[in-house]
């Protein structure tokens, strides 16, 4: 009985987690696909036999699937290449609705809507939050240099105020920790205003081993300053959507530069998670407050959003690389060119999977 109420513990947030972020992906592709004429027969959330589903006036079947791993949109024409040879074989009220006789433009925009669908969802998520929750806000000047810490090997003060760090402005303290975690052992240049003069330092973040509540170990950048305190700063509607394009936009580019320090060596591949870590990481936030929940699907759909746009075959991004050589060359690219292509990618995302489930496995 103790084991199956773990496992749902950490089931049921896990599957309300996925389940939004597919869904949301997913009608990105769907209403886009819609927008532009394409007959959509198929809007499932997950894999397999089907549990309950429904058929809508436009013939579209939306149900939800035995494997809760994923999920898909099937366009009417969807897997015929655009050579013209098929497309005679089709009524021309069929070829109106045919995601193969659409143009370039079309299809493209219809592949990328699910990935900024992502985007879209994890902008509205934090103008929620920033609107009922408050938006996290620490006062940029620093309360507290730790003795022997990089602050202080570089000069820095109790009472300077953070104005500029690696070339991006400070507002927040929190900009200034984003910045510093994902340092790792670079150089930061620091501007700080001291008693109204702006001062010009370089400091070299520490680097530490710091295990997460799930008991995963990441290595981080730690600079050695505490803020003078926190707080959180409730925005009208408009300033929250503002501030929270703002923070997808940082969060992106952070992910990014963490992906960049794995290929180069300088993170290690052990702190990247599959579905087990992101089962436990959604049980650890769902027992912190449903806001904390919130924040997870947020920074999750980033992910899932850059992750789909990666130029590899099988995800959103290889299909975009078809319809850019498409566009250059006139003409798709070759069905046996495309198949090969598919294979490699179908391989590619089979080996992350399986490695990150068994760096799930072994940090279990």
């Amino acid at each position: 009985m103790e084991l199956l109420s773990t496992i749902i513990d950490y089931a049921l947030p896990f599957l309300f987690v996925l389940t939004v972020l597919v869904f949301f992906h997913e009608l990105g592709h769907y209403l886009i696909a819609r927008l532009n004429g394409v007959r959509v027969e198929v809007f499932s959330v997950g894999f397999g036999p089907e549990l309950f589903g429904w058929t809508n006036r436009a013939g579209t079947r939306w149900k939800f699937s035995m494997i809760p791993l994923g999920g898909y949109v099937k366009m009417f024409g969807e897997n015929t290449t655009p050579d013209g040879v098929n497309q005679a074989s089709l009524s021309d009220a069929d070829q109106n609705i045919a995601f193969h006789t659409k143009t370039v433009g079309q299809r493209a925009a219809i592949v990328f809507a699910g990935p900024a669908a992502n985007f879209l969802l994890a902008i509205i998520t934090f103008a929620l939050l920033f609107v009922f929750v408050g938006q996290p806000f620490t006062s940029p000047e620093i309360g507290k240099v730790h003795p022997n810490s990089a602050a202080e090997r570089a000069g820095l003060q109790a009472g300077d105020i953070f104005v500029e760090v690696d070339g991006r402005d400070i507002d927040r303290f929190e900009e200034v920790q984003q910045i510093v975690v994902l340092n790792i052992g670079d150089p930061l240049s620091i501007i700080i205003d001291r008693n109204g003069e702006q001062l010009k330092l370089s400091a070299r973040p520490e680097i530490i081993e710091r295990k997460d509540r799930s008991g995963n170990i990441h290595r981080l950048g730690i600079l050695g300053v505490s803020s003078k305190g926190r707080d959180y700063v409730h925005h009208s509607p408009g300033t929250a959507i503002w501030r929270a394009v703002l923070e997808t936009g940082h969060l992106t580019v952070g992910t990014l530069k963490a992906v960049g320090q794995v290929i180069s060596g300088q993170r290690e591949t052990k702190e990247l998670g599959g579905p087990i870590k992101i089962a436990q990481i959604s049980h650890d936030f769902a027992q912190v407050s449903p806001d904390s929940l919130l924040w997870l699907i947020a920074l999750l759909s980033i992910n899932l959003g850059l992750l789909n746009l990666f130029p590899i075959p099988m995800l959103d991004g290889g299909h975009l690389l078809f319809y850019a050589y498409e566009a250059v060359a006139g003409r798709p690219l070759g069905e046996r060119a495309q198949e090969i292509g598919l294979r490699i990618g179908l391989a590619l995302v089979i080996s992350l999977m399986v490695f990150v489930t068994l760096n799930d496995l072994i940090n279990l």
